[in-house]
């Protein structure tokens, strides 16, 4: 099979099967308390929604690592292993260091296939082995020019307690060993975003504390007749990526519901979304207020509300407001292509995480993943802590798998009750809101009071006691939710509703239902069916006496 077939067959998987995710990243001066923040929706039809857990290990001089492709499994190759690695929980490791993605694929010559680093790996090896958000940038981009880098073009999220960074790269073509690369450190006050599109634009060639580069970024450019300007009308995204519709579209239009819930002024850019306009939206911006972890939970729970790209609006959302959306991504009708609104909040979510760093605590305390699986609409945010040592047996890599059910993995029971909201979703998700809002609500009063306790305590006792609280949060919310999952079964059995009040269902002394509400449609729903069938309307008694 021939390298562009590859590729081909790489991005219609990677934007028609679910392999494209959204970050978010906020600097300390932007958030109330001083905290950096990442966030991350694993967004893949492919993936089993899991924490995975990397303990802190030693290894003997000369010892080797074997590298599987993260999302296949597929052996590519040995790196050599460092002597000490620490400890990583999901995306975040010991020294609060942490990294997300998502993948852009950009030009299709350039991905190498006989290199051994993959996006994923590059992640987790960076996480066991890096102190700072700057180191995990170098171990990254050493990695690569020593093995090669095999992925498509990927955007990284790295952040540690003090800096928030962007890393944008891409290979350099079949055996061709390296990768092209700029990473650009996001202003502290401000915040960035990044969603299956390059976003790196310009950046300055002379000061590292801000920026850091390949030396051939612009070279190589030249080179493979990309670029034929002056340097300092180099342009990362638009040499490396170029945009199409999709990209706009389906990509930079989860950057723009972003931007303006935090700056109602980025309104303006739904033109260039729409593929109407050039300007393109500023790789970050300065919010109008401080961000709270918690505000970018609902963030990630975004599906375009208030907009004319709103999900739960329109003959694809049903009757009943559905957010659900059937792949692939595009279609087309009498040969027109077309395609489905993207949000950030997507159904195929694996995991989803938002990554809160604090400097002023012990790293084992400071770092906080707010962990969850499958859609973020319908899910909770549990705090894990990065000091921690063990996983909830919920969140176990094997405790299920994507073609085997599990009662007690919260993948499972997650998926349930979201996939039983979609067929009644006007009515279920204001019932699963107020579920996740205690819970999450619980959480943010908890935390402050478990940091206070930590914190006089020895480290040793400290992770003990964080690993207890973690693992008990997760399991008692996924029993929750299975309890949720149970109440929306009987509540919206067959279609209709059963009455309540004060919480209870209202029945008489043999366990019946006194009332059974049958909703119907709404107005603008039966006025679509009528006018697609008018022989639906009853017909009179006069009409019925002149049969012939």
């Amino acid at each position: 099979m021939n390298n562009k077939l590859i590729f081909t067959l790489a991005l219609i998987f990677a934007f028609n099967t679910g392999f494209a995710c959204t970050n978010f990243l906020v600097g300390k001066l932007a958030t109330i308390d001083g905290s950096t923040l990442i966030s991350y929706n694993a967004d893949s039809y492919f993936l089993f929604g899991a924490l995975y857990h990397y303990p802190a290990s030693t290894y003997p001089a000369g010892s080797m690592l074997d590298i599987h492709d993260w999302d296949t499994g597929k052996y590519l190759g040995k790196i050599k292993q460092v002597e000490k690695t620490y400890s990583v929980i999901g995306n975040m490791n010991e020294h609060q260091v942490s990294i997300g993605e998502t993948t852009f694929g950009g030009r299709e010559e350039l991905v190498d296939t006989t290199a051994i680093m993959d996006y994923g790996s590059l992640i987790y090896i960076a996480l066991q082995r890096a102190k700072t958000a700057r180191e995990a940038i170098k171990i990254m981009t050493d990695l690569v020019a020593e093995y090669g880098y095999c992925s498509e073009g990927e955007s990284f999220s790295i952040a540690d307690p003090n800096e928030v960074w962007i890393l944008e790269m891409v290979g350099k073509g079949a055996n061709n060993k390296g990768a092209i690369w700029v990473a650009q450190r996001i202003p502290d006050d401000c915040v960035s975003a990044h969603a299956n599109q390059a976003r790196i634009t310009t950046f300055p060639y002379d000061d590292k504390n801000v920026c850091l580069y390949s030396d051939d970024v612009i070279a190589f450019s030249r080179e493979k007749g990309y670029f034929k300007g002056k340097n300092k009308d180099f342009s990362f995204s638009d040499t490396y990526a170029p945009l199409d519709y999709v990209a706009l579209r389906a990509c930079e239009a989860r950057v723009w519901s972003f931007f303006r819930k935090v700056d109602p002024s980025m309104d303006k850019y739904i033109s260039y979304v729409k593929g109407e306009t050039l300007e393109r939206m500023p790789l970050w911006i300065k919010p109008t207020f401080k961000l709270t972890a918690q505000k970018i939970k609902e963030y990630m729970r975004d599906q375009y509300e208030g907009t004319e790209f709103d999900m739960t609006k329109g003959i694809a959302a049903g009757p009943f407001g559905s957010k659900l959306r059937c792949s692939p991504l595009t279609f087309k009708v009498d040969s027109v292509e077309y395609v489905h609104e993207r949000p950030t909040a997507t159904q195929q979510a694996g995991f989803t995480f938002v990554a809160q760093m604090r400097s002023w605590m012990p790293d084992y305390i400071g770092g906080i993943l707010w962990f969850g699986v499958d859609d973020p609409a319908t899910n909770i945010y549990v705090p894990i802590y990065c000091g921690i040592n063990r996983v909830p047996e919920c969140y176990r890599a094997d405790n299920g798998s994507l073609l085997e059910y599990s009662p007690t993995s919260a993948f499972w029971i997650y998926n349930w009750v979201a996939n039983y909201a979609y067929s009644k979703y006007s009515y279920m998700f204001p019932d699963i809101k107020k579920v996740q809002t205690k819970w999450e609500n619980d959480f943010n009063s908890l935390v402050p009071a478990i940091d206070k306790v930590a914190v006089g305590m020895t480290e040793a006792d400290a992770r003990v006691f964080l690993t207890d609280f973690s693992v008990t949060q997760a399991e008692n919310s996924t029993a929750a939710w299975k309890k949720l999952g149970e109440y929306l079964l009987v509540k919206y059995m067959d279609g209709n509703i059963k009455a309540e009040k004060d919480g209870k269902f209202v029945q008489n002394e043999y366990k019946i239902p006194t009332t059974i509400i049958r909703a119907g449609y709404a107005e603008d729903f039966l006025r679509k069916m009528v006018k697609e069938n008018p022989g639906l309307r009853v017909k009179s008694e006069d009409e019925l006496k002149n049969r012939k």
